[in-house]
């Protein structure tokens, strides 16, 4: 499990192609020696299995499937990237839980100053089908990193970035369009279910295999 709370901006040293694999090395140099061969490793979001790790590096591959459907296929050298390590359990929450399991690719839309401080609006786009899972003071893992949803109107979700979150990430380097990792709260999925079971209608043999 992670929480969006980002420990490192990693740099992408290299990118590349075999027998159908994309594989990446990552530059972590103050992460390196905690990642241990077959770890899970969030990068920007995208849970990886660290191969060939060392004390300032280590590598993943990239499945077909990840580059479809993640902001992993515009990787390239020089490319910073969010980095998370697992919470073990027990472990103080901070963020939210994020899995690490992207459902959609958001679109950066603007990205500007708030008048009158050092904050900034960050405003995205969000695929349709993931609206109903967003509402306002919710949680949203964007790019892997834990935050705050302000306002929502239609499919352009706007959250305010504090100072710290913006030096300590990779959002200080996005230009506008780029497409960005999106993990809605997965507590919201359950609810969704929940809601739907409570109005399902029961067979008999259902109420009986429960024991009414």
């Amino acid at each position: 499990m992670f929480t969006g709370l980002i420990q490192q901006i990693g740099t992408v040293a290299a990118v590349e192609q075999s027998a159908g694999t994309t594989r990446i090395r990552v530059s972590a140099p103050g992460l390196g020696s905690e990642v241990k061969e077959g770890d899970s490793v969030a990068v920007s979001g995208v849970c990886l299995t660290a191969l060939s790790p060392t004390d300032r590096s280590f590598e993943a591959d990239l499945a077909q499937e990840t580059l479809a459907r993640t902001s992993l296929s515009r990787l390239a050298p020089g490319h910073p990237v969010n980095l998370e390590l697992p919470r073990p359990a027990g472990s103080p929450l901070g963020g939210h839980i994020v899995q690490g399991h992207v459902d959609g690719v958001a679109r950066l839309v603007s990205f500007e100053p708030a008048a009158g401080g050092d904050d900034r609006w960050l405003v995205i786009d969000i695929p349709q089908e993931l609206t109903r899972y967003v509402v306002e003071k919710g949680s949203i893992a964007v790019e892997g990193i834990s935050l705050t949803v302000a306002t929502i109107e239609g499919t352009q979700v706007a959250i305010a970035i504090i100072p710290h979150t913006y030096a300590m990430t990779n959002l200080h380097a996005l230009s506008p369009h780029d497409p960005l990792n999106l993990e809605i709260d997965v507590l919201a999925r359950y609810a969704e279910k929940q809601l739907a079971q409570r109005d399902r209608r029961w067979t008999i043999e259902e109420l009986v295999s429960r024991g009414f």
